[in-house]
């Protein structure tokens, strides 16, 4: 399932304000959310007389479902009569944070709940999970193997708030046979802008009437790849360290790095090197498995439809930079994995976090890498015999693997944490569209859109107010 979270209605404000309550025991740096829930010792789950009932809430179908369905039954398989995992999907990522928001209300929370990387901080200030630190402190659980970009994403205050789980990160894919006819080489796509409109120039095409029938780029108008170009130029998306060492309290999306970005949007359009694509990330893809766009940006998560749908090679590149200079970086998507502690048993807990350690093993993170495209979170799991097959017949997928290891690891490649981040990628996505379709200039445009995102940042801050 093809997921676009930022594109549905669900806001943090709104989520806090259908709760019918402030949230408390928010700390001010940071983000705030500590409470005093804490991971009980495996000596709870000795004696048992039944098996421990955990429900795993999640937004997996489709083949994505298929294969975290099997693991779940090999792990049930594992734990018989000891642990019993049920799976229950929930809908979209925003579907699934409005009933785990719901179930809050009714005290009836799930054990474990996957929940979008949008939902971070409203996760924290709720206070319902047992922090992932607490686990992997208790046990002293070695978390060297972890993908660091990801524990990077997820730790807040120096504490890691939930365990990374189906992740991905965008890339820029290319159509190997247009560049081969082209004269480019498609073992080195471009790396950044210029690059990239230099090669536009190229694999442009056009029929006898001047009519272009293949453009060199085309891509969504995606908020998420504002943040993506913001991290690789190594700019905040909001300040207070991206909401790392304090509450953030305005979005910086108005970064010259940005509107040099909007700008040159705009003028591959007018000069016929990109297609105008809009915020429809569908409709960026069709216009690159049709042939439409030779180059275009989508998450590693689209790799396997690139491939499946394409009548061309489809190759695969590092997500580019605004300039050649930038120090790089990456900002990871998708969702992590939360284990509800209020309202439920220490039994249950213990469950949960035996479950979520099988979901990280090497072994499950190959047969989940190589099913669904994901990247391993846990890194050794690449060198599984399902991983190594997939990459093996697809080297493409190393490319997404390869991005994070080279990736700098900072505040910035963090992300941004604040209880806002859905209204705010929409903003940025509206004042993105405003440039290219109005006389609006882009850092005009872009100034107006981080400005409409102070108000609903005043008021979820003072939602979660001490």
């Amino acid at each position: 399932m093809r997921l676009s979270p930022q594109r549905r209605g669900v806001t943090a404000v709104a989520l806090l304000a259908s709760l019918g309550m402030v949230l408390s025991g928010c700390s001010g740096g940071g983000g705030g959310g500590t409470n005093d829930l804490t991971a009980p010792g495996a000596e709870v789950l000795e004696g048992l007389d039944e098996a421990v009932r955990v429900e795993f809430w999640h937004s997996m179908d489709a083949t994505n479902g298929q294969v975290l369905n099997g693991l779940i039954e090999d792990f049930n398989a594992q734990n018989e009569g000891r642990i019993e995992v049920t799976g229950s999907f929930q809908g979209d990522y925003d579907e699934a944070l409005a009933s785990h928001r719901a179930a809050i209300q009714q005290g009836e929370t799930a054990e474990i709940s996957q929940i979008y990387d949008l939902g971070t901080q409203f996760m924290i200030d709720s206070g319902q999970t047992v922090p992932a630190q607490s686990f992997v402190d208790a046990d002293g659980y070695d978390t060297g193997a972890i993908e660091p970009a990801l524990l990077n994403y997820f730790t807040v205050e120096e504490e890691l708030r939930s365990f990374p789980f189906n992740n991905s990160t965008p890339l820029m894919y290319i159509n190997r046979d247009a560049f081969e006819e082209a004269g480019l080489d498609p073992d080195s796509p471009p790396t950044d802008l210029a690059g990239i409109r230099e090669a536009a120039e190229a694999l442009t095409v056009r029929d006898d009437d001047g009519t272009v029938v293949q453009y060199g780029f085309g891509a969504a108008v995606y908020g998420w790849f504002v943040e993506q170009f913001m991290a690789r130029a190594g700019a905040p998306y909001c300040d207070s360290a991206n909401g790392r060492s304090g509450r953030a309290t305005e979005v910086l999306f108005d970064d010259p790095k940005v509107v040099e970005l909007v700008e040159w949007w705009g003028d591959m359009i007018d000069d016929e090197l990109a297609v105008q694509i809009g915020r429809n990330t569908d409709d960026g893809q069709a216009a690159f498995t049709s042939g439409r766009a030779a180059m275009t940006l989508e998450s590693t998560g689209a790799l396997g439809g690139f491939i499946e749908q394409s009548d061309f090679e489809v190759g695969a590149g590092y997500f580019p930079l605004v300039a050649a200079d930038d120090p790089g970086g990456s900002i990871i998507g998708g969702a992590s994995l939360w284990i509800n502690g209020e309202g439920h048993t220490d039994e249950e807990v213990r469950a949960s976090w035996e479950f979520v350690q099988y979901l990280l093993t090497p072994e499950a993170q190959s047969v989940w890498h190589a099913g669904t495209g994901y990247l391993a979170v846990n890194t050794e799991g690449y060198d599984g015999p399902e991983a190594s097959a997939r990459a093996e017949e697809f080297p493409q997928f190393a490319v997404a693997a390869n991005q994070l290891a080279d990736s700098e690891i900072d505040e910035n490649t963090a992300g941004c944490m604040m209880g806002v981040m859905s209204e705010a990628r929409v903003a940025a996505e509206e004042g993105w569209e405003t440039a290219l379709t109005s006389d609006t200039p882009a850092d005009e445009a872009m100034a107006n859109a981080a400005e409409g995102v102070r108000t609903p940042i005043t008021e979820y801050n003072e939602s979660v107010a001490e």
